[in-house]
């Protein structure tokens, strides 16, 4: 199998690690890739986002699936224009892209479906969210309705925080907060048919306790010891199913990654937010407990033969990813600065370039994550924690307490 795999951060090295670990892959090559990725695959230029030069470079190479990591893409149509060549793509059209593309519209299709999820109103102007930040309350939940790179939302106690949010935004989404533990669980559909993987726990804000303002990411961990008996099988009956069948009634089917975003309440799981694509940094932990070999799967989703896929394959024990921030992310990173000890397997390239000399350096927020596997959570969290205290960046961070609240079993459900 030749796979073209779109995108160039940390979602897309550990993608590409999944992908070259499968046997049936020949030919892996990633656009524009970074230089993590191009230890395991070929790396070519191209504007992701663009479908034309996309697709003639799918075309170019003879790819039997395109895989489309970010969401950008997605939402632009890319997928599309690559389905208008004849090629297999993992990835939904824009049309069905606009779950994530925009907060209004998912809200919009999960009141339609009856899918359990958050109050909210839409709101275009300094009046509509007032009214509906008087109704709910503190903490206030204010979401940007378009793509927003996984800082689009703020949740705050500031009145005036929550406002300003809406101002800078424009179009927003107002919810009411919803109590309780999150859990990120992706789910691999061709529309119809609809495999979960395991769920995750990602770590939001920027400091240690869930402190400061959210980021892409910054940390997470798989399975969840904590989660409740049958919780999986509960979203996949009131969440999954149900949506996508909404999508099959309005006639864009939506086949690809579904990403549901769960609050666990006290009456039960809730939908927070869907996204179109695989998580960051979730992934790094889900797919490093992945047996399945990655490329049939999602070869499986991108041509409608899910339903005849064998059941996935899991090993056993943990995985914890913790993620090296450059000095300033989430406001304003710092960029080009050296990097050493991250030529050692486990450390996944998230914002990384190479000079010419070979040189590694830092390109963007999130630089690095140290991704490690142990028989439980305690010794994967232990070694991700080791691989990220052999990297030298200058002025860089990191949160110290991923997975720490469920090592210790402090993570309870609302009853």
């Amino acid at each position: 199998m030749r796979v073209l795999l779109l995108g160039g951060g940390g979602r897309e090295h550990a993608l590409a690690l999944g992908l070259a670990a499968d046997p049936a892959v020949d030919v892996l090559v990633a656009a524009p890739g970074n230089p993590g990725i191009g230890g395991v695959a070929s790396v070519r230029e191209v504007n992701a986002s663009d479908g034309a030069s996309v697709a003639a470079l799918a075309v170019e190479l003879g790819a039997d699936l395109v895989v489309i990591g970010p969401e950008a893409p997605l939402v632009a149509g890319v997928g599309d224009a690559v389905r208008a060549k004849g090629i297999p793509v993992f990835g939904p059209s824009a049309e069905a892209a606009r779950l994530e593309g925009s907060k209004a519209f998912a809200k919009d299709v999960m009141t339609a479906a009856g899918v359990p999820t958050a109050r909210a109103y839409t709101c275009t102007d300094q009046e509509g969210t007032a009214r509906a930040l008087d109704e709910f309350g503190p903490p206030y939940v204010v979401k940007n309705d378009g793509l927003a790179a996984g800082k689009g939302v703020v949740v705050t106690d500031d009145r005036a925080v929550a406002e300003e949010h809406a101002a800078e935004c424009g179009r927003v989404v107002v919810e009411e907060y919803l109590a309780g533990p999150e859990v990120s669980l992706f789910v691999v559909t061709d529309g119809e048919a609809a495999l979960p993987l395991l769920p995750a726990q990602d770590f939001k804000r920027v400091g240690d306790g869930d402190t400061g303002p959210n980021t892409g990411g910054m940390g997470a961990y798989a399975p969840l010891p904590w989660a409740p008996p049958g919780l999986v099988d509960e979203v996949m009956r009131d969440v999954v199913h149900p949506t996508l069948a909404e999508m099959r009634r309005r006639g864009t089917p939506f086949a690809g990654l579904l990403y549901v975003g769960l609050a666990i309440t006290a009456a039960g799981p809730r939908v927070i937010e869907f996204n179109a694509r695989f998580g960051d940094p979730e992934t790094q932990v889900v797919l490093a407990l992945l047996e399945t070999p990655l490329a049939g799967l999602l070869h499986a989703a991108a041509t409608g033969t899910l339903a005849a896929h064998p059941p996935l394959r899991w090993r056993d024990g943990a995985a914890v990813t913790v993620v090296v921030a450059a000095e300033g992310y989430p406001a304003a990173p710092r960029t080009g600065d050296v990097i050493s000890g991250a030529d050692r397997a486990g450390i996944i390239h998230a914002g990384t370039r190479r000079d010419a000399d070979g040189t590694l350096r830092s390109a963007g927020g999130r630089v690095l994550c140290g991704t490690a596997t142990g028989p439980d959570l305690a010794a994967a969290r232990d070694a991700a924690y080791a691989l990220v205290r052999g990297v030298e960046l200058a002025g860089s961070h990191h949160r110290t307490d991923i997975a720490a609240a469920a090592v210790a079993g402090r993570i309870t459900v609302p009853s």
